[in-house]
């Protein structure tokens, strides 16, 4: 598996609306597999989008189950051609991005989702998630419609912070 090179904001190939999955061959794996690698190279990394390293296609890699404060999650996920059915509650949390590596943001996410996503092998599935595990779908499935969570947060003087180093 191979680590692949991530796109920082503002390269505009973030900005480009992915493509459904519609082939579930050894390619989409072995991409999968990549996807995972540079998700783990990551630090802190719990999610990542195919567009983050260029491949423009619906598919998302979560994985909450290692989080500082233990959170409910459903562990680790890859998620194809993912859809909030519905939304519920919402908050105001912190969001890092490994393609906005210099900053952090308080972004508005729905606190509860229902989700329906394909699974590697095509099979269907549909999840209730909820708090962080909820809001790190959210985050990851706006990379795939061509948004960073700057584009969420209500007001960039007071909602974004540079990181410390």
């Amino acid at each position: 598996m191979a680590v692949l090179e991530v796109l920082h904001w503002p390269d505009e190939r973030l900005r480009q609306v992915s493509e459904e999955v519609v082939l579930f061959d050894a390619a989409l794996r072995a991409f999968i597999g990549d996807l995972e690698a540079t998700r783990q190279a990551g630090p802190s990394a719990v999610g990542i989008a195919a567009p983050q390293v260029g491949y423009h296609r619906r598919i998302v890699i979560v994985d909450c189950s290692r989080t500082r404060k233990p959170v409910p999650h459903h562990g680790h996920l890859v998620l194809i051609n993912p859809e909030i059915l519905s939304r519920e509650g919402y908050a105001l949390g912190r969001e890092g991005c490994l393609s906005v590596p210099d900053y952090t943001g308080n972004v508005p996410r729905a606190e509860h989702i229902r989700l329906r996503a394909l699974d590697p092998a095509g099979g269907i599935h549909e999840y209730d998630m909820e708090d962080f595990e909820a809001r790190v779908v959210q985050h990851e499935i706006d990379h795939l419609n061509g948004r960073v969570f700057l584009d969420r947060v209500v007001n960039r003087r007071a909602d974004v912070f540079r990181r410390k180093r």
